[in-house]
Protein backbone atom coordinates (compact mmCIF):
# COMPACT_ATOMS: atom_id res chain seq x y z
CA UNK A 1 0.00 0.00 0.00
CA UNK A 2 1.55 3.24 -1.19
CA UNK A 3 0.76 6.23 1.01
CA UNK A 4 1.94 9.37 -0.81
CA UNK A 5 2.43 11.31 2.43
CA UNK A 6 4.90 11.14 5.36
CA UNK A 7 4.36 8.81 8.31
CA UNK A 8 2.43 10.16 11.26
CA UNK A 9 -0.20 12.21 9.42
CA UNK A 10 -3.93 11.70 9.01
CA UNK A 11 -3.76 9.78 5.71
CA UNK A 12 -0.98 7.58 7.08
CA UNK A 13 -2.92 6.83 10.26
CA UNK A 14 -6.06 5.75 8.39
CA UNK A 15 -4.01 3.88 5.77
CA UNK A 16 -2.20 1.83 8.39
CA UNK A 17 -5.48 0.88 10.04
CA UNK A 18 -6.82 -0.31 6.67
CA UNK A 19 -3.55 -2.15 5.89
CA UNK A 20 -3.63 -4.01 9.22
CA UNK A 21 -7.26 -5.03 8.76
CA UNK A 22 -6.72 -6.09 5.14
CA UNK A 23 -3.79 -8.24 6.26
CA UNK A 24 -6.15 -10.20 8.49
CA UNK A 25 -8.97 -10.32 5.92
CA UNK A 26 -6.79 -11.43 3.00
CA UNK A 27 -4.44 -13.67 4.96
CA UNK A 28 -1.47 -11.89 3.40
CA UNK A 29 0.74 -9.14 4.79
CA UNK A 30 -0.06 -5.67 3.46
CA UNK A 31 3.13 -3.61 3.63
CA UNK A 32 2.81 0.17 3.93
CA UNK A 33 5.27 2.26 1.92
CA UNK A 34 5.33 6.00 2.53
CA UNK A 35 6.34 7.86 -0.65
CA UNK A 36 5.88 11.56 0.18
CA UNK A 37 6.74 14.56 -1.95
CA UNK A 38 5.20 17.18 -4.25
CA UNK A 39 1.90 17.07 -2.40
CA UNK A 40 1.33 13.33 -3.13
CA UNK A 41 2.46 13.39 -6.78
CA UNK A 42 5.67 11.36 -6.25
CA UNK A 43 3.95 8.46 -4.51
CA UNK A 44 1.04 8.50 -6.93
CA UNK A 45 3.41 8.34 -9.91
CA UNK A 46 5.11 5.31 -8.36
CA UNK A 47 1.78 3.53 -7.87
CA UNK A 48 0.51 4.20 -11.39
CA UNK A 49 3.59 2.47 -12.85
CA UNK A 50 3.02 -0.73 -10.86
CA UNK A 51 1.71 -3.90 -12.55
CA UNK A 52 -2.13 -4.06 -12.41
CA UNK A 53 -2.18 -7.36 -10.53
CA UNK A 54 -3.78 -6.35 -7.24
CA UNK A 55 -0.52 -6.30 -5.30
CA UNK A 56 -0.11 -2.51 -5.35
CA UNK A 57 -2.72 -0.26 -3.77
CA UNK A 58 -2.78 3.52 -3.34
CA UNK A 59 -4.32 5.63 -0.60
CA UNK A 60 -5.99 8.54 -2.37
CA UNK A 61 -7.43 11.81 -1.07
CA UNK A 62 -9.45 14.74 -2.35
CA UNK A 63 -7.22 17.03 -4.39
CA UNK A 64 -5.18 14.26 -6.00
CA UNK A 65 -6.09 15.42 -9.49
CA UNK A 66 -5.47 19.14 -8.99
CA UNK A 67 -1.76 19.23 -9.86
CA UNK A 68 -0.75 20.68 -13.21
CA UNK A 69 0.87 17.98 -15.39
CA UNK A 70 1.34 15.41 -12.58
CA UNK A 71 2.22 12.61 -15.02
CA UNK A 72 -1.01 10.68 -14.55
CA UNK A 73 -4.76 11.02 -15.04
CA UNK A 74 -6.67 9.78 -12.02
CA UNK A 75 -9.82 9.18 -14.09
CA UNK A 76 -7.98 6.89 -16.52
CA UNK A 77 -4.91 5.51 -14.78
CA UNK A 78 -6.52 4.14 -11.61
CA UNK A 79 -9.20 1.59 -10.79
CA UNK A 80 -11.25 2.86 -7.81
CA UNK A 81 -11.68 0.28 -5.05
CA UNK A 82 -13.80 2.30 -2.64
CA UNK A 83 -14.04 5.27 -0.34
CA UNK A 84 -13.04 5.01 3.30
CA UNK A 85 -13.91 8.11 5.31
CA UNK A 86 -14.59 11.83 5.25
CA UNK A 87 -12.54 14.08 7.52
CA UNK A 88 -13.12 17.83 7.91
CA UNK A 89 -10.11 20.09 7.67
CA UNK A 90 -9.72 21.66 11.10
CA UNK A 91 -8.21 25.05 11.86
CA UNK A 92 -5.78 24.46 14.72
CA UNK A 93 -3.73 26.91 16.76
CA UNK A 94 -0.70 26.59 18.97
CA UNK A 95 -1.90 26.86 22.58
CA UNK A 96 0.04 30.12 23.06
CA UNK A 97 -1.81 31.90 20.25
CA UNK A 98 -4.69 33.97 21.75
CA UNK A 99 -7.53 32.69 19.54
CA UNK A 100 -10.61 30.60 20.25
CA UNK A 101 -12.70 31.02 17.10
CA UNK A 102 -12.26 31.83 13.43
CA UNK A 103 -13.37 35.38 14.27
CA UNK A 104 -10.42 35.60 16.65
CA UNK A 105 -8.09 34.36 13.92
CA UNK A 106 -9.41 36.95 11.46
CA UNK A 107 -9.14 39.74 14.02
CA UNK A 108 -5.55 38.78 14.89
CA UNK A 109 -4.53 38.63 11.23
CA UNK A 110 -6.06 42.05 10.55
CA UNK A 111 -4.46 43.53 13.65
CA UNK A 112 -1.03 42.22 12.66
CA UNK A 113 -1.08 41.88 8.83
CA UNK A 114 1.58 39.60 7.41
CA UNK A 115 2.61 38.21 10.79
CA UNK A 116 0.16 35.32 11.16
CA UNK A 117 1.51 32.03 9.81
CA UNK A 118 -0.73 29.18 8.63
CA UNK A 119 0.82 25.74 8.19
CA UNK A 120 -0.49 23.34 5.56
CA UNK A 121 0.58 20.43 3.37
CA UNK A 122 1.51 21.75 -0.10
CA UNK A 123 -0.73 21.94 -3.17
CA UNK A 124 -2.56 19.99 -4.52
CA UNK A 125 -3.81 19.04 -1.05
CA UNK A 126 -7.24 20.24 0.01
CA UNK A 127 -5.68 21.63 3.20
CA UNK A 128 -3.68 24.11 1.13
CA UNK A 129 -6.60 25.19 -1.03
CA UNK A 130 -8.73 25.52 2.11
CA UNK A 131 -6.16 27.88 3.61
CA UNK A 132 -6.05 29.92 0.40
CA UNK A 133 -9.85 29.98 0.29
CA UNK A 134 -9.95 31.20 3.90
CA UNK A 135 -7.57 34.05 3.07
CA UNK A 136 -9.53 35.03 -0.02
CA UNK A 137 -12.92 34.94 1.72
CA UNK A 138 -11.79 37.00 4.72
CA UNK A 139 -9.31 39.34 3.03
CA UNK A 140 -6.62 38.68 5.64
CA UNK A 141 -2.89 39.01 5.04
CA UNK A 142 -1.32 35.78 6.36
CA UNK A 143 1.60 33.61 5.25
CA UNK A 144 1.01 29.97 4.31
CA UNK A 145 3.91 27.70 5.26
CA UNK A 146 3.89 24.33 3.49
CA UNK A 147 5.01 20.95 4.84
CA UNK A 148 5.35 17.51 3.26
CA UNK A 149 2.44 16.24 5.31
CA UNK A 150 0.31 16.71 8.43
CA UNK A 151 2.79 14.77 10.60
CA UNK A 152 5.69 17.26 10.33
CA UNK A 153 3.16 20.11 10.25
CA UNK A 154 1.72 19.06 13.61
CA UNK A 155 5.20 18.76 15.13
CA UNK A 156 5.99 22.35 14.14
CA UNK A 157 2.59 23.56 15.32
CA UNK A 158 3.17 22.02 18.75
CA UNK A 159 6.68 23.50 18.81
CA UNK A 160 5.38 26.97 18.05
CA UNK A 161 7.21 27.28 14.73
CA UNK A 162 3.89 28.03 13.02
CA UNK A 163 0.91 29.74 14.66
CA UNK A 164 -2.02 28.05 12.92
CA UNK A 165 -2.62 24.99 10.77
CA UNK A 166 -5.22 23.64 8.38
CA UNK A 167 -4.93 20.12 9.72
CA UNK A 168 -6.73 16.79 10.08
CA UNK A 169 -5.32 15.28 13.27
CA UNK A 170 -7.20 14.76 16.55
CA UNK A 171 -6.62 17.19 19.37
CA UNK A 172 -3.42 17.21 21.40
CA UNK A 173 -2.67 18.91 24.70
CA UNK A 174 -0.43 21.56 23.14
CA UNK A 175 -2.93 22.51 20.45
CA UNK A 176 -6.19 24.43 20.59
CA UNK A 177 -8.80 24.26 17.82
CA UNK A 178 -10.58 27.49 16.90
CA UNK A 179 -13.07 25.85 14.54
CA UNK A 180 -13.80 23.22 11.98
CA UNK A 181 -13.64 24.40 8.39
CA UNK A 182 -16.99 22.77 7.65
CA UNK A 183 -20.30 24.31 8.77
CA UNK A 184 -21.86 20.86 9.10
CA UNK A 185 -22.27 19.57 12.66
CA UNK A 186 -22.08 15.94 11.50
CA UNK A 187 -18.65 16.23 9.89
CA UNK A 188 -16.54 18.02 12.45
CA UNK A 189 -14.77 17.16 15.74
CA UNK A 190 -16.85 17.52 18.88
CA UNK A 191 -15.99 20.69 20.75
CA UNK A 192 -15.06 22.60 17.59
CA UNK A 193 -17.51 25.35 16.60
CA UNK A 194 -18.52 25.16 12.92
CA UNK A 195 -17.41 27.94 10.62
CA UNK A 196 -20.90 29.44 10.45
CA UNK A 197 -20.96 29.94 14.22
CA UNK A 198 -17.31 30.94 14.43
CA UNK A 199 -17.72 33.76 11.95
CA UNK A 200 -19.97 35.77 14.23
CA UNK A 201 -18.46 38.97 15.56
CA UNK A 202 -15.36 40.42 13.95
CA UNK A 203 -14.76 39.15 10.42
CA UNK A 204 -16.60 36.47 8.46
CA UNK A 205 -15.85 33.07 6.96
CA UNK A 206 -19.39 31.98 6.12
CA UNK A 207 -19.50 29.21 3.54
CA UNK A 208 -16.02 27.87 4.26
CA UNK A 209 -16.54 24.13 3.78
CA UNK A 210 -13.45 21.96 3.29
CA UNK A 211 -13.93 18.21 3.77
CA UNK A 212 -11.27 15.66 2.88
CA UNK A 213 -12.23 12.22 1.55
CA UNK A 214 -10.00 9.15 1.77
CA UNK A 215 -10.18 6.22 -0.61
CA UNK A 216 -8.31 3.24 -2.00
CA UNK A 217 -7.38 2.57 -5.61
CA UNK A 218 -5.28 0.26 -7.78
CA UNK A 219 -3.57 0.75 -11.17
CA UNK A 220 -5.97 0.74 -14.13
CA UNK A 221 -6.33 -2.68 -15.70
CA UNK A 222 -6.46 -4.53 -12.39
CA UNK A 223 -8.87 -7.46 -12.98
CA UNK A 224 -12.43 -6.81 -11.92
CA UNK A 225 -12.66 -9.86 -9.59
CA UNK A 226 -9.68 -8.48 -7.62
CA UNK A 227 -11.30 -5.04 -7.36
CA UNK A 228 -14.56 -6.62 -6.18
CA UNK A 229 -12.78 -8.73 -3.54
CA UNK A 230 -10.83 -5.78 -2.23
CA UNK A 231 -13.97 -3.64 -2.13
CA UNK A 232 -15.83 -6.34 -0.22
CA UNK A 233 -13.11 -6.50 2.43
CA UNK A 234 -12.75 -2.70 2.54
CA UNK A 235 -16.49 -2.23 3.07
CA UNK A 236 -16.45 -4.75 5.90
CA UNK A 237 -13.64 -2.81 7.58
CA UNK A 238 -15.18 0.63 7.08
CA UNK A 239 -18.62 -0.44 8.35
CA UNK A 240 -17.24 -2.22 11.42
CA UNK A 241 -18.09 -0.71 14.81
CA UNK A 242 -14.39 -0.51 15.70
CA UNK A 243 -13.47 1.53 12.64
CA UNK A 244 -16.53 3.79 12.87
CA UNK A 245 -15.77 4.64 16.51
CA UNK A 246 -12.16 5.47 15.63
CA UNK A 247 -13.05 7.74 12.71
CA UNK A 248 -15.88 9.48 14.59
CA UNK A 249 -13.54 10.08 17.54
CA UNK A 250 -11.19 11.86 15.15
CA UNK A 251 -13.99 14.09 13.92
CA UNK A 252 -14.83 12.28 10.68
CA UNK A 253 -17.28 9.76 9.40
CA UNK A 254 -17.00 6.40 7.61
CA UNK A 255 -17.84 6.57 3.91
CA UNK A 256 -18.10 3.07 2.41
CA UNK A 257 -18.87 2.85 -1.30
CA UNK A 258 -18.88 0.30 -4.06
CA UNK A 259 -16.26 0.75 -6.78
CA UNK A 260 -17.11 2.54 -9.98
CA UNK A 261 -16.45 0.87 -13.31
CA UNK A 262 -12.77 0.10 -13.70
CA UNK A 263 -11.17 2.61 -16.11
CA UNK A 264 -10.10 0.97 -19.37
CA UNK A 265 -6.46 0.20 -20.01
CA UNK A 266 -4.49 2.31 -22.49
CA UNK A 267 -4.83 -0.37 -25.17
CA UNK A 268 -8.59 -0.58 -24.63
CA UNK A 269 -8.92 3.19 -24.94
CA UNK A 270 -6.99 3.14 -28.22
CA UNK A 271 -9.18 0.32 -29.56
CA UNK A 272 -12.38 2.18 -28.71
CA UNK A 273 -11.09 5.44 -30.14
CA UNK A 274 -11.40 7.29 -26.80
CA UNK A 275 -8.73 9.62 -25.46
Amino acid sequence: MVIPYPAGGGVDTVGRIIAQKLTVALGQQVVVENRPGAGSVIGTRAAVKAPPDGYTLLMITTGLSLSANPGYDVTKDFAPIGTIASIPIVVMANASVPVKTLSDVIALAKKEPGKVTIGSPPPPTLNYFGAEQFKAMTGIDASIVTYKGTGPLTNDLVGGHVMLAFNTLPRRSAISRPASSTPSRSARPSGSPPSRRADRGRGRAAGLDVVLYYGLAAPAGTPRPIIERLNKELRAIVTSDEFKKRIIADGGGPAPARPMSTPPTSSARRASGTR
